[in-house]
């Protein structure tokens, strides 16, 4: 267990993750973001970005040797083989960052974001875990806009994450996300008076949250 209050956030695609994580940071919370660190480590120069090369050779970079994250991201979610490769790669560095950064927060408590919290086995960086949890078909129409895709890809990349009863067999907390945006400052800011007194010693357990409902 960390020394610092961390909290866990996770949740399916497009479930609104980011959307609640800032809700959280301006509120006061340390925000620290899987999905930004896992863009830096295979930043140009990085020796993961050399691996990823050796891995899947040009296929998956642009003529002018860059990353191309969407023909990597096409093959990876219909290969899962190739999905195992590339999280060998990346996953080590990933945990190796997040648990840097959470050591160096400085917020009354730490806020991990990590999608793929069970599957990476990542779950021992964190004290309590908050699930963001929304329906698949949810999911399924909010990616297809957000991300301009069909329906197949959507699906692969709905499929290959942990799955929503692998999520919410770990949760201690869970944020459904089914209304409108306005809502979710509100909904953040009950978890976020929780986990403060949590963090503050003013109590030494919580019960289980679950909102709305």
């Amino acid at each position: 267990m960390a020394q610092l209050l961390t909290i866990g956030l996770t949740g399916g695609i497009a479930s609104g993750k980011s959307v609640v994580s800032s809700a959280f940071e301006k509120l006061g919370a340390g925000v620290i973001d899987a999905d930004r660190i896992a863009r830096d480590v295979v930043a140009d120069g990085t020796p993961a970005l050399e691996e990823i090369h050796v891995a899947f050779g040009d296929a998956v970079f642009t003529d002018d040797g860059r990353l191309d994250r969407r023909a990597l991201r096409r093959k990876i979610f219909a290969d899962s083989d190739a999905r195992a490769r590339l999280e060998a790669i990346t996953h080590p560095r990933i945990r190796t960052e997040l648990a840097a950064q959470r050591d160096q927060c400085k917020a009354p408590y730490c806020i991990l974001v990590i999608p793929l919290l069970a599957k990476s086995k990542m779950r021992d960086l964190v004290d309590r875990v908050l699930v963001i949890d929304a329906p698949r078909e949810v999911q399924l129409e909010r990616l297809k806009e957000r991300d301009d895709i069909d329906d197949e890809l959507a699906a692969q990349m709905i499929d290959a994450q942990d799955s929503r009863r692998e999520r919410l067999a770990l949760a201690d907390d869970v944020l459904i996300n089914t209304g409108p945006r306005k809502d979710i400052g509100d909904l953040a800011a009950a978890f976020h008076s929780g986990y403060l007194r949590l963090a503050h010693g003013e109590l030494t357990e919580l019960a289980p949250l679950h909102l709305p409902g």
